[in-house]
């Protein structure tokens, strides 16, 4: 995906998870997040653009996490705040250096990982408020799909989550004409559908047994990879 689409994508994602948290209910249960309400997935996501703030700006991982405030009333402005910050420390040349923790070591690292960050949590925003989640922009679920594979899994193997796959699956958006593989050498396997599909499956909002995914070739191999665990 083009960088120059993040921060408008960026900026109408957290229009749209804003809007569930200002619908009132800030205790509901975030169905794909255990434990956690609406109250903590803000928090997260508030957290997280602080990280990316001080990654920019001080090139340097964040020690210290903003905690959101408690009270109903408190918690849209902190949240505001939150994302009128990254906002500001996005726009710059995506080619710029930064902390981050996995190549490469630019501002385009965290514009692109914020914009996806708040892509699926506005999705778990939508479901937790009770509503039918609003689709994904198919170009960015895109991007979704091969940011876990060339961010999230390698660095799961680099930091011992998980064992690097014996053998290759692709993933096939339907939608976008996207391929991307995972593993080495050709692939055994393939798992395909549209690319929202796949992005939430990777994301374990969608099980990988889900009707919408179609699976090709060697079954196990598939199932090794998809086991993974493919992000933290």
């Amino acid at each position: 995906m083009e960088t120059a689409g993040y921060l408008p994508a960026l900026r109408r994602e957290s229009a749209a998870l804003r809007g569930c948290l200002a619908g009132g209910a800030p205790d509901a249960p975030v169905p794909h997040c255990p434990g956690w309400t609406l109250r903590d997935l803000a928090g997260h996501l508030g957290a997280g653009h602080a990280k990316a703030v001080t990654a920019i700006r001080a090139r340097r991982p964040a020690h210290r996490s903003p905690v959101p405030p408690r009270e109903q009333a408190a918690l849209l402005p902190w949240f505001d705040e939150r994302c009128a910050e990254l906002l500001t420390a996005l726009d710059t040349d995506p080619a710029g250096p930064a902390w981050t923790f996995h190549p490469p070591h630019t501002v385009g690292f965290w514009q692109r990982r914020r914009c996806l960050e708040t892509l699926v949590h506005r999705w778990d925003a939508q479901q937790a408020a009770g509503d039918t989640p609003g689709p994904l922009d198919p170009e960015l679920a895109a991007d979704g799909v091969a940011e876990v594979l060339d961010t999230f899994a390698p660095r799961q193997v680099a930091v011992g989550r998980a064992a690097a796959p014996p053998r290759a699956v692709a993933f096939e958006a339907t939608d976008t004409g996207g391929s991307w593989t995972y593993g080495p050498g050709a692939p055994v396997a393939a798992v395909t559908g549209r690319a929202e599909e796949l992005l939430l499956m990777l994301w374990r909002r969608l099980p990988a047994e889900d009707p919408r995914l179609v699976r090709k070739g060697d079954a196990e191999a598939a199932d090794a990879v998809l086991r993974g665990p493919l992000v933290p």
